[in-house]
């Protein structure tokens, strides 16, 4: 009975986040495939150790080792020497109804240009504008994900969004 109360428990304030997690993993690792993957070992790990969750703060602890599946790949990765693969065709913005075609073409352009913009980040830097902006987390929350102090969080998401301008401005690449 113990274990059946476990795994709807899981299933309640964990799998909530699955869509979370994986965009997580898909921003970080640039590849649909690994994303699944990064995903899919994170869940296992989180469903072995869900018992000893600490806290009511299912999210950032389920992040926490999505970000550190993606950190061990992305090392894996660098070691080999391997290329990594844009997923742009994936990461698409969801349009809103209610345009007329030249506003849509104006916002999908933009949407692609901030999308290129936010790829073109260190990973660092690129994990806490998601998680600040994308998926609205707290500093707190986001400290609680990379495993940084707060003033770290706070640090690398203005160095990110000075670089994210400056790109944006002078649609120039990272610099």
């Amino acid at each position: 009975m113990f274990r059946k109360e476990l795994s709807e428990r899981f299933e309640h304030e964990i799998m909530r986040h699955l869509d979370a997690a994986y965009n997580l993993s898909l921003w970080l690792l640039r590849d649909p495939h690994d994303a699944e993957d990064a995903t899919q070992s994170a869940l296992y790990k989180a469903f072995r150790g869900y018992g000893r969750m600490r806290g009511n703060e299912a999210k950032p602890w389920l992040l926490a080792i999505v970000r550190n599946e993606c950190m061990d790949l992305l090392q894996s990765r660098s070691k080999r020497k391997l290329q990594e693969h844009a997923a742009e065709d994936v990461l698409d913005f969801t349009e809103s109804t209610g345009l007329d075609p030249e506003e849509a073409a104006m916002q999908a352009l933009d949407s692609e240009t901030v999308r290129r913009a936010i790829n073109q980040l260190p990973p660092e830097f690129r994990e806490v504008v998601l998680l600040r902006e994308v998926e609205e987390l707290s500093y707190r929350e986001i400290a609680q994900v990379i495993g940084k102090p707060v003033g770290t969080v706070m640090s690398r998401l203005a160095r990110a969004r000075s670089r994210l301008q400056l790109m944006l401005t002078s649609g120039g690449e990272c610099p």
